[in-house]
């Protein structure tokens, strides 16, 4: 039987929960096992049905991973199938983006040039970048190591509490050490030196991004995907109101709780700034409420879908799709753009956590009482919980994970979230 032109194999990096969630996006469409690369294997895709995981050891960094993708590509060099590369992780997209003119003689890299992602990865660049477009983000000073190793005192200009974070997520990945979180939230100076030092002390090089505190909850906070098709046209713009983020040290600031939100003004400002810069792919953007100015500050963009951006396809805009259509069956290009979530008829609550969980530690508020309100109607999901991929293995670990879940809220919340 001859292949249409609609057929395509995606082929994933990763193994965790962005990687699973991608992995189901694809499967809802296709009915197909997924296949994935990664180092290690993690929770999210065990016991499954719709992943079929490759581990490979040192494939996160190079050299490894470009050799092993050169034999990869041979793999499917000579397949009819259009072959869709995605990165599940920062460190995957950036290495495709980094090989981008060798990989895409094989597969298909949705992906900005190495130039522009590097820019855009770093936040202390991606600042410069907003400055260049007036996009808000909080007030923002940059630490060095050079100023660290000085013998001057370092200057906090903003009072506390502050907000500290690398300015290199890639290189933050390897570094280690008692207390080590993937953001801080600081309220002395003591604790500020002592930070910094151990930060520093135990081998990160990059600089240090120091922020004024945007003041409110986590129910302040906002999260966008979008989808730029190859000619540099935003074509889906999908906006979510987190409600509850994660209280683990080495997972602050990942969401576990969504809900669908529709804000135009937010996605035209967004819209603006991916088709003036080039963008291609998929973005994922995080921002904040400040009551002060009222506006959205714009924290960071991730040139990948996001660990909890299986809201997106919860909600009705697959996002397994927007690839497919761009690439494959190549008629993205004169559909128009998608503003998702204007009907609330249709929305559906995204949880990460168990609702038992959601229902303790939820700031309570209007959009507390909605999101409860979706959980009394079945209108909610959860990315690995799949009841068409579910065995008693796999139920275990799910089970599992909740408990540790509701064990490390019990643990951390009033420490980084109180």
């Amino acid at each position: 039987m001859e292949n249409s032109k609609n057929d395509y194999i995606p082929v994933l990096l990763g193994s965790d929960f962005n990687a699973y969630g991608m992995a189901r996006s694809f499967y809802e469409m296709t009915g197909k096992k997924v296949k994935a690369f990664a180092e290690k294997e993690l929770a999210p895709t065990r016991f499954t049905k719709i992943v079929d995981l490759e581990l490979i050891p040192g494939f996160s960094e190079d050299p490894v991973f470009f050799e092993t993708m050169k034999k990869i590509a041979k793999r499917y060099e000579n397949r009819s199938e259009k072959v869709i590369l995605l990165g599940m992780g920062d460190g995957y997209a950036e290495l495709i983006s980094k090989h981008k003119e060798e990989l895409s003689k094989t597969f298909i890299c949705p992906y900005v040039d190495y130039d522009l992602l590097r820019q855009l990865n770093n936040k202390e660049r991606f600042y410069k970048i907003c400055d260049e477009f007036d996009l808000p983000y909080p007030k923002t000073r940059i630490i060095t190591k050079d100023e660290y190793e000085s013998s001057e005192e370092i200057e906090e200009p903003f009072g506390y509490p502050v907000a500290l974070k690398p300015a290199n997520s890639v290189e933050w990945l390897d570094i280690h050490f008692e207390g080590r979180k993937k953001a801080f939230r600081i309220q002395s100076r003591a604790e500020f030196d002592e930070i910094v030092g151990k930060i520093y002390d135990n081998g990160y090089t990059s600089d240090l991004i120091l922020q004024d505190f945007v003041p409110g909850d986590d129910s302040n906070m906002r999260v966008l995907n979008a989808y730029v098709d190859q000619y540099h046209h935003v074509k889906m713009m999908c906006l979510g109101h987190p409600l509850l983020e994660d209280v683990a040290p080495s997972a602050i600031g990942n969401y576990v709780a969504i809900l669908p939100e529709y804000n135009s003004t937010i996605y035209k400002t967004i819209q603006d700034f991916l088709e003036k810069i080039n963008f291609t792919g998929y973005a994922n953007f995080d921002l904040k409420y400040d009551s002060r100015d009222k506006t959205y500050k714009l924290f960071e963009i991730n040139l990948r879908q996001g660990r909890s951006s299986f809201f997106v396809t919860l909600n009705g805009y697959n996002l397994a799709q927007w690839v497919v259509q761009d690439y494959v069956s190549e008629d993205l290009k004169n559909k128009p753009t998608v503003y998702a979530n204007r009907s609330e008829d249709t929305h559906q609550l995204w949880l990460g956590v168990p609702i038992r969980v959601f229902k303790k530690y939820a700031r309570d508020n209007r959009d507390k009482l909605t999101a409860l309100q979706l959980i009394k109607q079945k209108r909610y999901g959860m990315t690995a919980f799949d009841k068409k991929d579910m065995n008693p293995k796999r139920f275990a670990l799910l089970t599992w994970m909740n408990h540790n879940y509701a064990k490390n809220f019990d643990r951390y919340f009033e420490e980084n979230k109180g």
